[in-house]
């Protein structure tokens, strides 16, 4: 199968066409932000944590500390996404030598 501008395919071995926007939509951002959400909440949770609650919990706030754990892997997240953002896919320029016929 040759591999021509155009038809929408990513490599030689591909088969399956990719559209614009399957390759510019990123999980990293979904996935960072509900950390990031989530993280919060579970911060906010954790902050107002009544003595009472605690004592159940031999005394160790998992709210508070799986929060801030979601935070700071939700920022990882966020960080990655923004440093190393896809690109779309470049088609492939012909070789000056070759002609129509050659490839």
């Amino acid at each position: 199968m040759s591999d021509t501008p155009g038809t929408g395919t990513t490599g030689p071995d591909s088969k399956a066409p990719q559209s614009a926007a399957a390759r510019l939509f990123d999980l990293r951002s979904l996935i960072g932000g509900l950390f990031v959400l989530y993280g919060i909440m579970l911060t906010v949770a954790g902050a107002f944590t009544s003595k009472a609650n605690l004592a159940k919990a031999s005394n160790i706030n998992i709210n508070l500390w799986m929060g801030l754990g979601m935070l700071v892997l939700g920022i990882l997240f966020l960080v990655w996404w923004r440093l190393n953002p896809v690109r779309p896919a470049q088609p492939d320029q012909p070789k000056p030598y070759e002609t129509g016929a050659d490839r």
